[in-house]
């Protein structure tokens, strides 16, 4: 339809080793754009670079990251100076920032019965049929993880992300009953 109104977008931003996996959506069950950025020269300065044209194109409403500094993390110190940027980057620019924990993204497929992350990939891809056909295989005790997974994983932020807010305004509403 043209000239109609966009909806607010969320973006979720997954950083790797080497770059970041990103999905914009406008609503829980509409996935707006998304990519895998990599960077094998200047990987810090590269990546924020990248997102910076993605913010300035999409104009998101909130930027939504997977929880990266708390105690006993395995997050190399790369991707959690690279994820303070981005916070910091989104920030400066006026758009809300919601960091979610990993078990925040459990406890939302906990109901699919998704733990792995393979699992929750693979619900994100029944869920979201632009994503089907990039599901990754399930990795080998052997191989690395697949960069794919990237993009699976911000999506599974951005399922969260509706699925807590919903969650929310129903326990407001609780309140609000006489």
């Amino acid at each position: 339809m043209i000239g109609a109104p966009r909806l607010s977008v969320v973006l979720a931003v997954k950083p790797n080793h080497r770059g970041f996996g990103w999905v914009a959506f406008e609503g829980p069950f509409t996935p707006y754009d998304w990519g895998i950025v990599e960077r094998r020269r200047r990987k810090y300065e590269g990546s924020l670079a990248a997102l910076e044209k993605i913010i300035a194109r999409l104009n998101p409403e909130s930027v939504l990251l997977e929880a990266f500094e708390r105690p006993g993390s395995k997050r190399v110190s790369r991707t959690q100076r690279v994820s303070r940027g981005m916070v910091a980057l989104a920030a400066d620019r006026g758009i809300d920032v919601a960091i979610y924990t990993r078990g925040d993204v459990q406890g939302c497929f906990a109901a699919v019965g998704a733990k792995t992350r393979d699992e929750i990939a693979a619900a994100v891809a029944r869920h979201i049929d632009a994503f089907r056909h990039r599901l990754p295989k399930p990795r080998r005790a052997w191989e690395g993880g697949d960069r794919r997974l990237t993009l699976f994983a911000a999506a599974a932020l951005v399922l969260t992300h509706y699925q807590l807010g919903a969650s929310k305004v129903f326990e407001d509403l609780k309140l609000d009953l006489p």
